[in-house]
């Protein structure tokens, strides 16, 4: 099993950052933590040196951040992320979150810095991660107009199930996130979308199958057997496809 999207660079885990790696080693093949900040990818390039052939970086500018940082801020973390290209599996995550957003200013800067990501993606042909929250429309209909991207993945998806349709059928990805455990809507979306578009991730340290307790990659395994539950076939197949789809996509 992969957990193809985490942020175990977080400050929650630096108590027991150890232990968590150790748990996720004894159950993963690999994870791909995802950097979110100017931090957020310094912190998660330094954990892919620490764990080498099983962490694995993608970096990026979280769209919730966009508009609350300040515009050196994002030049730097550009900059920085050019600069790591060659090591950085993927771009991303970066998208649109307009969850509560009602400023259209707000909105359009998030706009904005999403179509600087999709250009980069396009210039160094890498995959690209999305996080798209109250936006997969909008997102799925920027990206459209950069066909040129190798792989896209929406990651930890909540959209509709007839938004999710066209982004398989536009051939990219759909990951699903330790919610489908108990979420209605999410297990809709495994039951009905193709396994071979498929991907698992926990979004760590949100989303924890466990009430009450942080999530971590190890927990992966759950949403593996709820996505094997839901459509009826064995946790092997899901852990197997899932795990391919995302070595594919990542070069891993």
């Amino acid at each position: 099993m992969i957990d193809s999207h985490c942020h175990v660079d977080f400050k929650v885990y630096n108590k027991n950052r150890q232990e968590v790696m150790e748990r996720a080693q004894e159950k993963l093949t690999a994870l791909v933590n995802s950097g979110a900040t100017l931090g957020g990818n310094r912190r998660t390039l330094k954990l892919a040196e620490e764990y080498k052939n099983f962490v694995y970086p993608t970096l990026g500018f979280h769209p919730s951040n966009a508009y609350k940082s300040d515009e050196a801020v994002i030049k730097q973390a550009l900059s920085e992320i050019e600069s790591h290209i060659d090591v950085a599996v993927a771009l991303g995550e970066t998208g649109l979150d307009f969850n509560g957003l009602d400023s259209e200013t707000e909105k359009n800067k998030q706009i904005e810095l999403f179509e600087t990501f999709l250009g980069m993606t396009t210039d160094y042909q890498m995959p690209l991660v999305i996080h798209a929250r109250d936006a997969e429309e909008k997102a799925l209909e920027m990206v459209k107009k950069h066909p040129s991207i190798p792989q896209i993945i929406f990651h930890c998806y909540g959209g509709g199930l007839e938004t999710a349709r066209e982004i398989i059928e536009e051939g990219y990805y759909i990951s699903l996130s330790t919610i489908v455990c108990f979420s209605e809507h999410h297990q809709q979306l495994a039951r009905e979308l193709p396994l071979s578009q498929l991907l698992t991730e926990t979004d760590s340290p949100y989303l924890s199958p466990f009430k009450g307790q942080r999530n971590e990659p190890a927990y992966v395994e759950e949403t593996v057997k709820t996505i094997a539950e839901v459509k009826s076939i064995s946790k092997e197949e899901v852990s197997s496809v899932t795990e391919l789809n995302a070595r594919k996509i990542f070069h891993i």
